[in-house]
């Protein structure tokens, strides 16, 4: 599911210039461009989307499947995009460089600037690889998988779980989430009860992760008092990954 979208319009109030579309893949950040990017209003609004992004990301992914053009301009927002994110201690990179794209960067010989992927889920692999420059997970101990629609739930489950000691990922897709266990082993995995709605999805995850162990949040985790609701869940984790354990 998309987090973030914004829409760059030319100067005159003409054809979409640039659109940019951000979801959240575990600890890795897509950045989805489409249309063109160029100097003046298409250039600025990336510089400073990547910004927004930097404020608590530090592993971006630029998605350029849907770019038909970059100047030179645009090329150097990238870069500085880049520098920025290096700055800040994070990591930048590309997946679905499109041919007209690709060969700018071998022109301006800057294919060895930045580290380029086939795919997504090659780009978010490649941070979940050891060694990986990425953000530090805030835990070193048990890995958690969370997956609901609802943000707010998402937000207080990451919290919760790494106060409690866990490594929390999370995510609002199922396809980003079975993304994410191709690319990093899970001890567990929360599913929110409106992503466990229709028949094929226990099917799917069964097929992503058939020994990774599962607790479904009922509808009433949301509504709950959230001490409550989180003292539960944590007695629930420790006794299922005990039983996993034994």
């Amino acid at each position: 599911m998309w987090r973030f979208r914004g829409f760059i319009r030319g100067r005159m109030g003409g054809s979409l210039a640039l659109s940019l579309e951000t979801r959240e893949v575990g600890r890795v950040t897509i950045v989805r461009c489409n249309g063109r990017i160029v100097s003046g209003q298409a250039s600025d609004a990336l510089r400073e989307h990547i910004a927004w992004v930097l404020r608590d990301r530090r592993s971006i992914v630029l998605h350029l499947g849907d770019v038909g053009f970059i100047d030179s301009s645009g090329l150097g927002t990238m870069v500085r995009a880049l520098t920025s994110t290096r700055q800040a201690r994070g990591e930048l990179k590309l997946c679905n460089v499109p041919e007209t794209v690709r060969k700018v960067l071998e022109m301006t010989r800057l294919t060895a600037v930045f580290d380029t992927h086939e795919s997504e889920e090659k780009a978010v692999a490649a941070f979940y690889r050891s060694g990986a420059r990425a953000e530090t997970p805030v835990s070193k101990g048990r890995s958690i998988l969370c997956l609901d629609s609802n943000a707010d739930v998402l937000a207080y489950l990451r919290e919760l779980l790494r106060r409690a000691g866990y490594d929390v990922q999370s995510s609002s897709s199922l396809g980003d989430a079975r993304l994410l266990m191709r690319v990093s082993p899970f001890d567990l995995l929360l599913v929110g009860p409106d992503m466990t709605a229709s028949p094929a999805k226990p099917h799917a995850f069964q097929e992503a992760g058939s020994t990774l162990p599962v607790i479904e949040l009922g509808h009433e985790f949301s509504t709950r008092d959230a001490g409550e609701a989180g003292a539960g869940l944590l007695e629930r984790i420790e006794t299922r990954l005990n039983v996993k354990s034994a």
